[in-house]
């Protein structure tokens, strides 16, 4: 057996800490955000703050190695998922770390454990910020000739709504990073590309009347229904016809509707009825032009309506775009994570992250981290404290690293 990897203690207990703060979505973040802000102000680093609109959650960002002429961004959000309805053995905000059995033998007897840390956002990605911040010091005195940025964001898991403000932030103080390191759970693989993710709101008028009067109606359900249809037909065409961009868990791009509500008895036809559907884009593929079309159909389909009833019809509202990424195994980023990882390898990965607006600020870009996305979002989310050393070594390695690529 391999010999495993050690976390320093400090790096353990920041993560306990982190994960025993509830900053699921619907809730602030500044308790987390306080801490961090904190613990760098104690060894000099300044942050800048950038807030919500009702200020009641905010990005950090900082830089420690001042006065150095360029840096690498460390990048991670803070806020989590829910657990409502989840069956947890433990409490998701506990942080507790116990012992797994792995390598049982034919006669039942455990060869070895393996410490996991369990709470929600252990993977993703509370525990990559806390290694982090453990070691903020050594990039402090680090006499590497570039800085490391501390990019810690909110809403993420929403639609990464913060780390528009944080980048928009960064780039009207002049700061102009020389990469970007997001530590999403990839189990220390070096991720080059995921696929977009697109959420869209339909909202249907129609016009009510008794069941039994249905010519002099409109029935909202039945006209969402229609658009839904194409949204059916446009994701079969995306598995017949789309190019595969082989790697991914599905080589081509998606198409579904997850809520539907509409209707108030069985006899009322019904006049308003909402659904939100979504794309998952390959990044060879553009989601908004497949909106376009959704738009397109659901403007034809309002002419019958409006010969009926002339205030039917469609509203569509965004509620997030996170634009795909796709980097390459040839960017000096990639090299770097591949070097400080001890990977040869690179892969891509099926979720969402920030790495394509950070891309899109022309900021070259490589998603790293420890744990695995199979464990986050999960009833007892956890990841191994092996996975949290080896993420440790890849920090305490990039502070000490002369150059990228």
């Amino acid at each position: 057996m391999p010999t495993p990897h050690v976390l320093s203690s400090r790096s353990l207990h920041i993560a306990q800490t982190l994960v025993r703060m509830n900053t699921v979505s619907s809730r602030s973040n500044l308790e987390l955000i306080d801490f961090i802000r904190d613990h760098l102000a104690g060894i000099g680093v300044r942050s800048r703050i950038t807030r919500n609109a009702d200020r009641s959650k905010a990005n950090l960002f900082a830089t420690l190695g001042a006065g150095k002429p360029a840096g690498v961004i460390i990048s991670g959000h803070t806020d989590t998922v829910p657990w409502d309805g989840q069956d947890w053995s433990v409490d998701p905000l506990s942080g507790i770390v116990q012992a797994w059995p792995e390598g049982v033998a034919e006669d039942g007897e455990v060869q070895h454990t393996v410490p996991r840390l369990y709470g929600r956002g252990a993977a993703d990605m509370k525990s990559f910020i806390a290694i982090a911040l453990a070691n903020a010091e050594r990039f402090v005195e680090s006499n590497s000739p570039f800085a490391v940025h501390f990019a810690f964001s909110y809403d993420e898991e929403v639609g990464c709504f913060g780390v528009k403000e944080l980048i928009a932030d960064m780039k009207e103080a002049g700061i102009k990073p020389l990469a970007c390191i997001i530590g999403e759970p990839t189990g220390m693989v070096p991720a080059i590309a995921h696929k977009g993710v697109y959420r869209y709101k339909c909202c249907v008028r129609g016009k009510e009347a008794h069941s039994s009067l249905t010519p002099n109606s409109v029935n909202a359900i039945e006209m969402g229904a229609r658009v839904i249809g194409k949204l059916g037909d446009m994701a079969e065409g995306f598995e017949l016809h789309e190019p595969r961009y082989e790697g991914f868990d599905v080589p081509y791009s998606t198409a579904s509707v997850g809520q539907f509500h509409g209707g108030i008895a069985d006899n009322v036809v019904p006049r308003d009825a909402e659904f939100r559907y979504e794309f998952r884009n390959l990044p060879t593929a553009d989601a908004q032009e497949m909106q376009k079309e959704v738009l397109a159909f659901a403007a034809k389909t309002e002419l019958a309506m409006k010969k009926v009833a002339p205030e039917a019809g469609f509203s569509f509202e965004t509620i997030c775009e996170v634009p795909s990424f796709m980097g390459s195994a040839n960017d000096p980023v990639t090299r770097l994570a591949q070097r400080l990882s001890g990977e040869s390898r690179v892969t891509q990965i099926a979720f969402g992250t920030e790495a394509g607006l950070f891309k899109s600020a022309g900021i070259p870009t490589v998603v790293c981290g420890p744990g695995s996305i199979h464990q986050a979002h999960q009833p007892d989310e956890f990841v191994t404290l092996d996975q949290l050393a080896r993420c440790e070594e890849f920090l305490r390695g990039l502070a000490t690293t002369k150059a990228i690529g």
